[in-house]
C-alpha cells in the first residue's frame, strides 16, 4: 500500500470517527401525543397496531430508532427522513388540522397505501412488523376512507 493510499484512509476514518459527534435531534415525543389521531377517531386495537407498527417511526412525534441510527451518516438520513414523513402527514398532531385537511391527508393516506407507496420499501426492509399483508393493507386503507365520515359536512366547506 503506497504512502499515499495510507494517507487517505486514515483521513478517511478520522472524518468517519469525527462525524459520529455530530447527532441529530431524536424524534421522541410523548405516545400518543393529546393531539394524537388515536384519541380524535378512536381507532381499534388492530387499527392502532397496523399505525404504530407501519406508521408512526415516520409520521408521528414518536420514533423507535434501530441500533444503526446511532451511526453516522445513517442516523442523519434516517432522520431526514422522518423529519419528510412528518411534513406531509404527522399523526401526533392531527387533531390540530383544519377538518377539510384531515379528510384529505386521510383520502391520500388511503391512496398511498392502495397504490402499495407506504409503507417506504426502505422501512419496511428493516422492520418486518410493516410489511402489511394485503388483508392489513385494505383493512388499514378501508379505516382511513370510513373515518373521513366522522367529520360533519358543514366543517368540510
Amino acid at each position: 500500500m503506497t504512502t499515499m493510499m495510507k494517507k487517505f484512509l486514515f483521513g478517511l476514518l478520522l472524518i468517519l470517527v469525527s462525524i459520529q459527534f455530530i447527532r441529530p435531534t431524536k424524534n421522541s415525543g410523548p405516545a400518543p401525543s393529546p393531539n394524537d389521531i388515536q384519541l380524535r377517531l378512536l381507532p381499534s386495537q388492530q387499527i392502532r397496531g397496523l399505525l404504530e407498527n407501519a406508521c408512526y417511526d415516520c409520521h408521528s412525534n414518536h420514533t423507535t430508532y434501530p441500533w444503526y441510527a446511532q451511526v453516522q451518516p445513517f442516523g442523519w438520513w434516517l432522520a431526514n427522513h422522518v423529519n419528510e414523513g412528518k411534513r406531509h402527514l404527522n399523526f401526533s398532531d392531527f387533531s390540530k388540522l383544519a377538518p377539510k385537511r384531515a379528510v384529505r391527508k386521510l383520502q391520500q393516506a388511503a391512496d398511498e397505501l392502495n397504490e402499495e407507496e407506504m409503507p417506504l420499501t426502505s422501512y419496511k426492509l428493516t422492520h418486518p412488523a410493516a410489511r402489511l399483508t394485503d388483508a392489513e393493507r385494505k383493512t388499514l386503507a378501508d379505516w382511513f376512507i370510513a373515518v373521513r365520515s366522522t367529520y360533519p359536512a358543514e366543517e368540510l366547506k
